[in-house]
């Protein structure tokens, strides 16, 4: 499995696992009508956008497709002192998870943003999605939990956090 830096032209790899990743991660969590009106090609046209913006890094198999992305940057609601960096989004197709992938993913993240001069980082991720426990595992300490709404369903997302961004980075 390779990891590397996307590109504008990952945008509709990016897309179908972004998309597919929110089928199956939050069936049963997110209203279906919400996850039925997911677009790929609105999402692709997203993706073209943010991987000109964000740091974005891709898995891709050895024939190059993609088959997971993740996302981070400045931390977003400047609310949590001592967390100045976020991943913002991890994916990866469901077959592929579990096996090393997601920590392979976290780790260019964390490596830039160390190189940024960022010190610490969050993850927000809904109280319902078993991927809290990913976060657990690599070290991520709870921080808060708020509510959040998304197609008319009342959601809670918890905030785990990693304080000394180096030792995140050393992991992987």
């Amino acid at each position: 499995m390779n990891i590397r830096k996307a590109t504008p032209g990952d945008a509709a790899g990016i897309a179908k696992v972004h998309v597919d990743s929110w089928r199956t991660t939050y069936k049963n969590i997110v209203p279906d009508e919400f996850l039925d009106s997911l677009d790929y090609e609105d999402r692709t046209k997203r993706w073209e956008e943010n991987v000109t913006q964000s740091s974005v890094y891709v898995a891709e198999t050895g024939d190059g497709k993609i088959v997971g992305f993740s996302t981070g940057g400045k931390e977003r609601g400047g609310k949590y002192a001592g967390y100045d960096g976020e991943l913002y989004a991890i994916y990866i197709f469901e077959e592929y998870q579990g096996g090393g992938l997601g920590k392979k993913l976290v780790k260019p993240i964390a490596d830039e943003l160390i190189q940024d001069g960022f010190k610490s980082m969050l993850v927000w991720v809904l109280e319902d999605n078993a991927a809290k426990y990913f976060y657990e595992k690599l070290g991520g300490q709870y921080i808060d939990t708020t509510d959040i709404t998304i197609a008319g369903a009342e959601l809670k997302e918890i905030a785990y956090g990693w304080p000394v961004l180096n030792e995140l980075a050393k992991e992987g």
